[in-house]
């Protein structure tokens, strides 16, 4: 195994999910396949919240969104609380030199982050300019932290988050959202392989091949950094962790509870570790990402996380495996107040306000794929409740929580994910939350968690 102090590279990208070919997915990933076979790669990683700054929360505090108190995107107004510790600061109180490349989405207080150096201009969002929409994309991040490892000696271990824009959705002139085609290359619509969850039309292939252009850059930046790392003489003696915050930015996926909404990729390699191409089926929540990497580093993890480590899993040592995992969303572009739990065969999902059948992110909404399925997703029609039995119907698209041999699980998972939202301290349970730039809570309905 590495050394006791090993470095940590975490790169991480938006909407992404778990869109690559060594997922099974029909996009080229070369460099990030060809580390999924040198290290390990988690079948069945789940993420707390399916938008990015809860989400991204969670991966950097091992907490719930509603725990931290991230709630909603960073940038209109979120923040995690006072007193809640972040990843680089459990680093960098342990001797780690702490860097910052590219998006970071979780503070509009860079001071709040813990970082020695941060070397991106704008790393809250990437819109905010040009300029630093350019600075982050994936190539150019990869450029500035190549040049990082090349420094002849490091003092100390470090810790480098490094963040690229894509796959995030980009607003064209025409007021569309898309992926930015100007700048990547584009498949042929025709030879790409549709989303066994969305009806396979014209405008969803359209922006699924305009896709794959940012995905195969976001393969090359990591290439660059894995190349890079090697003729640095450091691969040996570092962690690195690739991942994203949730699912594609495509109806059904991303802003959605569904497995394609949470589902996120999952793959390390540390030298005597993971480092063999091992594939793992064990259910993970991303909360669970920051206690491994602490206990791998040594450093003491805390007793309150709602995560746990999974280091025991990889050591061949015994591990319990997690029996369910919990995701929720409470305010993206809009009120979307849903909490739900998965397990292996089941998906309970409860939603707390009167909701479109399928929400739409505004980005989606905008989108060629929004435009295919507005009329049939974006109507007030979700139920109160959802069941899927996931072994039955994988795409999640058939509710049987009202079928009669079902109602001993719906009774089950409604009282776990109840139990679970006391335990936490959940403040759906005291009603609406509102959002984060709003001041006068008396002026909301007094409107119960139950729905009446």
């Amino acid at each position: 195994m590495g050394g006791a102090h090993p470095n940590v590279l975490l790169v991480h990208c938006h909407d992404l999910g778990r869109y690559l070919g060594c997922y099974g997915t029909d996009v080229e990933t070369p460099r990030i396949d060809a580390f999924a076979d040198e290290g390990a790669l988690f079948e069945r990683h789940f993420v707390t919240a399916p938008q990015c700054s809860p989400s991204r929360g969670s991966l950097m505090t091992g907490l719930h969104p509603h725990v931290n108190g991230l709630m909603g995107l960073a940038h209109g107004d979120w923040e995690i609380d006072e007193g809640v510790r972040i990843l680089p600061q459990y680093l960098r109180e342990a001797g780690y030199e702490t860097h910052l490349f590219g998006l970071q989405h979780i503070s509009q207080d860079t001071d709040r982050l813990g970082y020695d150096h941060i070397h991106s201009e704008g790393n809250l969002y990437p819109g905010v300019s040009p300029a630093v929409h350019e600075a982050n994309r994936a190539r150019n991040v990869a450029g500035v932290v190549s040049s990082f490892l090349e420094r002849e000696a490091f003092e100390s271990p470090f810790f480098a988050s490094i963040g690229f824009f894509e796959l995030h959705r980009h607003r064209e002139e025409d007021g569309r959202f898309g992926f930015d085609a100007d700048h990547y290359d584009v498949d042929d619509p025709d030879r790409v392989r549709p989303l066994p969850y969305l009806p396979d039309r014209r405008g969803i292939r359209h922006d699924l091949a305009e896709m794959h252009g940012m995905v195969a850059a976001v393969d090359d930046a990591f290439g660059t950094i894995l190349d890079a790392l090697e003729a640095s003489g450091l691969a040996d003696e570092t962690l690195v962790v690739f991942t994203t915050e949730h699912g594609i930015a495509f109806p059904r996926a991303k802003g959605s509870v569904y497995d394609a909404g949470i589902e996120a990729a999952l793959l390390l390699r540390y030298p005597g570790l993971a480092d063999g191409g091992e594939r793992y089926d064990e259910l993970l929540s991303n909360v669970d990402v920051l206690p491994t990497i602490l206990e791998l580093l040594d450093i003491e993890v805390p007793d309150d996380l709602c995560g746990r480590s999974f280091l025991p899993l990889l050591a061949g040592e015994d591990y319990e495996p997690r029996e369910r995992v919990f995701a929720g969303m409470v305010w993206h572009d809009t009120y979307n107040p849903v909490r739900a739990i998965r397990t292996d065969r089941y998906k309970y999902v409860r939603n707390f306000w009167h909701l479109p059948k399928v929400y739409l992110t505004a980005d989606i909404f905008a989108s060629e794929s929004g435009r295919e399925v507005r009329e049939q997703y974006a109507v007030p029609t979700r139920p109160y409740e959802e069941l899927y039995d996931i072994h039955e119907t994988r795409q999640e698209d058939e509710n049987v929580v009202y079928e009669p041999q079902y109602q001993d699980v719906r009774t089950d998972l409604s009282r776990q994910l109840r139990e679970w939202m006391t335990a936490t301290d959940d403040p759906l349970l005291d009603g609406p939350i509102v959002p984060a730039d709003y001041d006068d809570i008396t002026a909301w309905p007094d409107r119960s968690a139950d729905g009446s």
